[in-house]
Protein backbone atom coordinates (compact mmCIF):
# COMPACT_ATOMS: atom_id res chain seq x y z
CA UNK A 1 0.00 0.00 0.00
CA UNK A 2 1.45 3.08 -0.82
CA UNK A 3 1.78 6.55 1.16
CA UNK A 4 -0.63 8.06 -0.26
CA UNK A 5 -3.11 5.89 0.42
CA UNK A 6 -3.26 5.56 4.13
CA UNK A 7 -3.59 9.34 4.86
CA UNK A 8 -7.54 9.80 5.23
CA UNK A 9 -8.59 13.26 3.51
CA UNK A 10 -12.40 13.68 3.35
CA UNK A 11 -13.07 14.29 -0.57
CA UNK A 12 -14.84 17.42 -1.43
CA UNK A 13 -18.24 17.37 -2.68
CA UNK A 14 -19.21 19.83 -5.36
CA UNK A 15 -21.44 22.50 -4.03
CA UNK A 16 -22.35 26.01 -5.67
CA UNK A 17 -19.40 28.39 -4.54
CA UNK A 18 -21.27 31.12 -3.35
CA UNK A 19 -18.36 33.42 -1.84
CA UNK A 20 -15.23 35.21 -3.58
CA UNK A 21 -11.94 36.98 -2.80
CA UNK A 22 -13.02 40.44 -1.17
CA UNK A 23 -16.57 38.73 0.59
CA UNK A 24 -17.61 40.03 4.09
CA UNK A 25 -18.59 37.22 6.00
CA UNK A 26 -20.17 36.79 9.63
CA UNK A 27 -18.11 35.27 12.15
CA UNK A 28 -20.27 33.53 14.01
CA UNK A 29 -18.07 31.95 17.01
CA UNK A 30 -17.01 33.74 19.81
CA UNK A 31 -13.31 33.94 19.30
CA UNK A 32 -13.72 37.51 19.27
CA UNK A 33 -13.81 38.57 15.51
CA UNK A 34 -17.28 39.77 14.42
CA UNK A 35 -16.96 40.72 10.50
CA UNK A 36 -14.39 38.74 7.98
CA UNK A 37 -12.84 39.72 4.83
CA UNK A 38 -12.44 36.48 2.39
CA UNK A 39 -8.78 36.71 1.02
CA UNK A 40 -7.77 33.70 -0.25
CA UNK A 41 -9.43 29.97 -0.59
CA UNK A 42 -6.48 27.30 0.74
CA UNK A 43 -6.10 24.54 -1.67
CA UNK A 44 -7.99 26.37 -5.08
CA UNK A 45 -6.26 25.72 -8.41
CA UNK A 46 -7.48 28.58 -10.64
CA UNK A 47 -6.62 30.01 -14.00
CA UNK A 48 -5.32 32.78 -14.66
CA UNK A 49 -7.67 36.33 -13.47
CA UNK A 50 -10.56 34.10 -12.03
CA UNK A 51 -11.46 35.22 -8.80
CA UNK A 52 -10.92 32.45 -6.01
CA UNK A 53 -14.35 31.39 -5.11
CA UNK A 54 -15.36 29.61 -2.06
CA UNK A 55 -18.39 27.37 -0.62
CA UNK A 56 -19.67 25.59 2.67
CA UNK A 57 -17.25 23.93 3.90
CA UNK A 58 -13.38 25.31 2.47
CA UNK A 59 -11.12 26.68 4.47
CA UNK A 60 -10.26 29.60 3.50
CA UNK A 61 -7.84 32.94 4.56
CA UNK A 62 -9.48 35.66 6.51
CA UNK A 63 -8.40 39.10 7.55
CA UNK A 64 -10.36 40.74 10.59
CA UNK A 65 -12.20 43.61 9.96
CA UNK A 66 -14.45 44.08 12.87
CA UNK A 67 -13.88 42.62 16.56
CA UNK A 68 -11.65 43.11 20.07
CA UNK A 69 -8.79 45.19 19.27
CA UNK A 70 -6.23 41.96 19.86
CA UNK A 71 -7.67 40.24 16.43
CA UNK A 72 -8.35 43.05 13.79
CA UNK A 73 -6.33 43.48 11.08
CA UNK A 74 -4.49 40.00 11.49
CA UNK A 75 -4.91 37.26 9.11
CA UNK A 76 -6.52 33.83 10.36
CA UNK A 77 -7.80 30.12 9.13
CA UNK A 78 -11.52 30.06 8.73
CA UNK A 79 -14.06 27.50 7.55
CA UNK A 80 -17.37 28.39 5.86
CA UNK A 81 -20.36 27.49 7.84
CA UNK A 82 -23.77 28.74 6.27
CA UNK A 83 -23.64 30.52 2.66
CA UNK A 84 -26.56 32.87 0.82
CA UNK A 85 -26.10 30.66 -2.48
CA UNK A 86 -28.29 27.90 -2.76
CA UNK A 87 -26.84 24.43 -3.56
CA UNK A 88 -27.77 20.99 -3.98
CA UNK A 89 -27.77 18.19 -1.98
CA UNK A 90 -27.02 14.25 -2.64
CA UNK A 91 -30.84 13.59 -1.84
CA UNK A 92 -31.84 16.30 -4.45
CA UNK A 93 -33.22 18.99 -1.83
CA UNK A 94 -31.73 22.64 -2.28
CA UNK A 95 -30.60 24.37 1.12
CA UNK A 96 -29.93 27.59 1.60
CA UNK A 97 -29.02 30.26 4.70
CA UNK A 98 -30.07 33.37 5.38
CA UNK A 99 -26.28 34.75 5.86
CA UNK A 100 -22.59 33.78 4.73
CA UNK A 101 -20.80 32.88 8.47
CA UNK A 102 -17.59 31.30 9.23
CA UNK A 103 -15.43 30.01 12.17
CA UNK A 104 -12.03 30.79 13.16
CA UNK A 105 -9.83 27.60 13.19
CA UNK A 106 -6.12 27.37 13.83
CA UNK A 107 -3.99 25.76 11.08
CA UNK A 108 -4.49 22.24 12.84
CA UNK A 109 -7.96 22.34 12.29
CA UNK A 110 -9.50 23.45 16.04
CA UNK A 111 -11.76 25.85 16.34
CA UNK A 112 -10.74 29.05 18.45
CA UNK A 113 -14.02 29.57 19.64
CA UNK A 114 -15.78 27.33 22.15
CA UNK A 115 -19.24 27.52 20.66
CA UNK A 116 -20.91 28.95 17.52
CA UNK A 117 -23.95 30.59 17.26
CA UNK A 118 -26.50 29.69 14.62
CA UNK A 119 -27.29 26.44 12.47
CA UNK A 120 -23.80 24.91 10.62
CA UNK A 121 -24.32 23.21 7.19
CA UNK A 122 -23.88 19.19 7.31
CA UNK A 123 -21.47 19.27 4.42
CA UNK A 124 -18.87 21.07 6.97
CA UNK A 125 -19.62 19.16 10.15
CA UNK A 126 -18.87 15.76 7.59
CA UNK A 127 -15.17 17.85 6.12
CA UNK A 128 -14.44 19.54 9.77
CA UNK A 129 -15.39 17.03 12.63
CA UNK A 130 -14.08 19.48 15.41
CA UNK A 131 -17.36 21.96 14.20
CA UNK A 132 -19.66 19.20 14.81
CA UNK A 133 -18.98 19.09 18.20
CA UNK A 134 -18.89 22.55 19.35
CA UNK A 135 -22.14 23.37 17.00
CA UNK A 136 -25.20 23.66 18.48
CA UNK A 137 -27.79 22.97 15.25
CA UNK A 138 -26.50 21.30 12.04
CA UNK A 139 -28.68 21.33 9.31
Amino acid sequence: MSKRAKTRIVPRKRISTGLFAGSLILCTDNSGARMLGLIQVIGYKGVKRRVPAAAVGDMIKVSVKDGIPDMRKKMFEAVIVRQRKPYRRKDGSWIQFEDNAAVIITPEGEPKGSNVKGPVAREATDRWPRLAGIAKIVV
